[in-house]
């Protein structure tokens, strides 16, 4: 997997905005959007917002691919297959042959190429296309589900989130998409539901309704 942690800033349609980070590249795209009702929160309409999405990913900055317009189609076809598989985890079901073949066939590109760059520092061979950013996707959807941490894809504890993550953590036992949004709103409702007048519940929404920000 791509263990760069870097995160996401999203902000919610309720308002305000908190730092996700999904524990892996495959999982970060699928805050673009996604099948069914989650199609709504589409985020990939031309080669412009798969640049933006890979330079806001845990991938290293400096990639800067060249995407063609079939290859946002093909993000998407890709990135709704990883949200299928995830269901699939997450319900104890077996993941669906087509959805396989639809990862395998991205992972089939080669990935882009790392090399050296000013200091030793981390960079790209120039002139990475779009098919090799999916591909770097792919890879890491294989090596998450078939890895250690495949019994570690969950989603967030809270009943109005949808957030998937991978839980990296040492004691594996992360339970919100964030513990400044999710994690932080459960503590208030625990406290308020200890109060004599018996408190009351912060709505709100998390999953398919939070973009993305810089």
């Amino acid at each position: 997997m791509v263990d760069i942690a870097r995160g996401f800033l999203l902000r919610p349609p309720s308002g305000g905005s908190f730092r996700f980070d999904a524990g892996t590249l495959c999982l970060e795209l699928l805050l673009t959007g996604g099948p069914g009702e989650l199609a709504r929160w589409e985020s990939l309409y031309g080669p412009a917002d798969l640049v933006e999405w890979a330079g806001r990913s845990r991938l290293p900055d400096g990639l800067a691919p060249r995407v063609e317009p079939e290859e946002v189609t093909a993000a998407r076809e890709l990135r709704n297959a990883v949200h299928r598989l995830v269901s699939a985890r997450i319900g104890g079901r077996e993941p669906g042959p087509a959805d396989l073949a639809i990862v395998d066939a991205a992972a089939a590109h080669p990935p882009p190429v790392p090399r050296f760059g000013p200091g030793g520092t981390r960079a790209w061979v120039p002139g990475a296309t779009g098919a090799q950013v999916l591909s770097a996707v792919a890879r890491d959807a294989v090596d998450l589900f078939t890895g250690p941490y495949a019994g570690r894809i969950r989603e967030c504890g809270a009943d109005d989130c949808g957030l998937v993550f991978v839980d990296t953590s040492r004691p594996g036992r992360r339970r919100w998409c964030s513990m400044e949004r999710c994690g932080n709103r459960h503590k208030v409702r625990a406290h308020r539901a200890r109060q004599p007048d018996g408190g009351g519940g912060e709505g709100g929404e998390c999953a398919g309704g939070a973009t993305g920000g810089a």
